[in-house]
């Protein structure tokens, strides 16, 4: 039997070398921690406390601001310093709860369970929203929403996303290989939800000890089964990865969910085991620091709201000054020119490189060779669709699908003549949705 896949994608170099070969190495905070109230999709957290506050780890600082929404908690004990705006990585500014850290950690007491059959749906969705976890591999949308479907019998597949496919990061693989046992844990919990439902945990073949190790952990499990996973980019995008593994589509009209399936990626999955089974909720992830700059590339065990410049101090330092600063991997990640910014909840990768290629490749005419075509996960014409874009024509755009991109970057990475594809749809696809709203 063939590995599982999907029409299009690429090869880049992966970079994987730089960082997988390291344990994980758990990093406390040094000076004051910011925390956005905007960490995931829909209403910002409010906050629930004030300058002069004293807060511990694991107590809520913000709560949600509505259904699809999440709570905030401090990762580390300390003063609460002010309550004000600070950039983000999208070069953005964003409210922010200013926490300075007195390190002693002290810590509000979790609520363990003895055992996951105690517990009713319900408890364990509550739980998961208390926890405020959001899906940790970029998106971050709230996960009690996507674990509350409008019809919960009719989910068939969970499928825990270890692909893994940007180039460069591997907090997912170390995390699989250190702590299978709370991957396999986290998923047991969502099977719970879902009376009908299958888990299956999505490696790509590039990871032969965590394909090994999963499978091995999960013998004798009737619900649980290793998907090994064709190693080419974007494996990892919840399309590709739903028609890879279920033979099953999704649009840009419909949730996983129309599908019968639900996906979530490793770290995700774990803090659903750390909340329901410890009462523990978000305050940590893994973040790869990495790229051809970093003297010591390794994946790190952070605070959420830890300074990005302490993750670099911690790794060593630089070798040499980067070219390019990206917050995530290098092909949905953002470029960034400083580090004075926040860790979140969806921060995976910080890389350095010596080489910004993109620059450095002028961009020429479309020489109509089809090499964006035959990468393009979503089957489109990316060459006209920049070219609607570029000409604002945006009625063409939609007749032929420009909004089912998925802005993986396929396009562009293919392109001979270095046209900016993906930057042009993306734009495009942000003025329809932004006029659709208005007409609404």
């Amino acid at each position: 039997m063939g590995l599982l896949t999907f029409k299009g994608g690429i090869h880049p170099y992966d970079g994987k070398d730089l960082s997988k070969e390291k344990p994980i190495k758990k990093l406390l905070p040094k000076g004051e921690l910011v925390y956005p109230l905007s960490q995931h999709i829909g209403a910002p957290a409010n906050p629930v406390v004030q300058k002069g506050d004293h807060v511990k780890v694991g107590q809520v600082i913000a709560e949600a601001g509505g259904f699809v929404s999440a709570p905030i908690h401090a990762s580390v004990s300390g003063t609460v310093k002010g309550i004000e705006p600070r950039l983000t990585v999208t070069g953005t500014m964003a409210k922010a709860i200013i926490v300075e850290n007195d390190n002693q950690y002290e810590t509000v007491e979790y609520e363990a369970v003895d055992s996951l059959e105690s517990l009713s749906k319900e408890e364990i969705i509550k739980k998961v929203q208390a926890a405020g976890i959001v899906g940790m591999g970029g998106a971050g949308f709230p996960t009690h929403v996507k674990l509350s479907p409008r019809e919960p019998d009719k989910i068939e597949y969970i499928l825990v996303n270890g692909a893994e496919c940007e180039p460069y990061l591997t907090s997912d693989y170390r995390r699989m290989l250190e702590n299978p046992e709370w991957v396999i844990g986290g998923l047991k919990v969502i099977l719970q939800l879902f009376d009908r439902a299958k888990g299956y945990i999505c490696i790509e073949d590039n990871k032969p000890d965590c394909i090994a190790k999963m499978t091995e952990l999960t013998k004798g499990e009737s619900r649980i089964e290793v998907k090994p996973l064709k190693t080419k980019y974007p494996q990892g995008a919840e399309r590709c990865l739903i028609h890879a593994t279920t033979g099953r589509d999704v649009n840009s009209s419909m949730l996983p969910a129309d599908a019968g399936c639900i996906v979530d990626n490793i770290d995700t999955v774990v803090a659903i085991h750390h909340a329901v089974m410890w009462g523990q909720p978000l305050m940590h992830r893994v973040v790869t620091v990495t790229g051809d700059c970093v003297k010591d590339p390794r994946n790190f065990e952070i605070c959420t709201g830890t300074n990005y410049e302490e993750l670099v101090e911690e790794a060593g330092g630089l070798k040499m000054e980067p070219e390019k600063i990206i917050v995530g991997g290098p092909m949905m990640g953002n470029a960034v020119y400083g580090l004075k910014l926040p860790s979140t909840k969806t921060s995976s990768a910080l890389l350095f490189l010596s080489k910004d290629e993109v620059s450095a490749s002028p961009e020429t005419a479309c020489i109509n060779c089809g090499k964006c075509v035959t990468g393009c996960p979503a089957n489109l014409i990316p060459s006209r669709l920049a070219t609607y874009a570029e000409n604002h024509n945006e009625e063409a755009f939609v007749k032929w699908e420009g909004m089912e991109c998925v802005a993986c970057g396929c396009c562009s990475f293919s392109c001979p003549a270095k046209r900016p594809l993906t930057q042009a749809i993306k734009s495009m696809r942000a003025m329809v949705l932004a006029n659709r709203k208005k007409k609404a």
